[in-house]
């Protein structure tokens, strides 16, 4: 399976805030959303960053409340690794593993085009993983 498909099954579009929008906002977007992660994105096209819930605990524990009227620039992870539509589950796992997160924003062609989380992959795996089984059980049976 390739990101593609994997992307067929979620709901279009990508919930994206922008680098000056405060993290108070962000929070509310993720709980609003029951996501894990947002794009930070200047014009909704361009990848400029990624904040995590992980991200707003982490900060908000070192600097208290005050931190939710701070721009999202100032917690974001600016280096964002990206996968592309045609890269294999497989190769998004590996990803996703080495580097120790569970967002990766699809691009194609510098642009954002979507967001896998571990949840579409682990989804994604077991659906593969059951149609192998099925498909051995009808060749045992034929």
């Amino acid at each position: 399976m390739i990101v593609a498909q994997m992307l067929k099954g979620k709901s279009v579009g990508v919930i994206t805030v922008t680098p000056a929008n405060p993290v108070s906002m962000a929070a509310k977007l993720l709980a609003d959303n029951r996501i894990g992660a947002v794009v930070v994105s200047a014009n909704g096209t361009s990848i400029d960053g990624i904040l995590s819930e992980r991200d707003i605990v982490r900060v908000l524990a070192e600097r208290g409340a005050a931190v939710l009227t701070a721009p999202v620039s100032e917690l974001m992870t600016t280096k964002v690794i990206t996968c592309r539509l045609n890269d294999s589950i497989n190769e998004i796992m590996a990803m996703m593993s080495q580097g120790r997160f569970r967002h990766l924003p699809v691009a194609e062609h510098g642009a954002l085009v979507g967001i896998i989380s571990i949840g579409d992959v682990v989804k994604a795996r077991v659906g593969e993983i059951e149609g192998e089984a099925n498909a051995l059980r009808a060749y045992i049976n034929a």
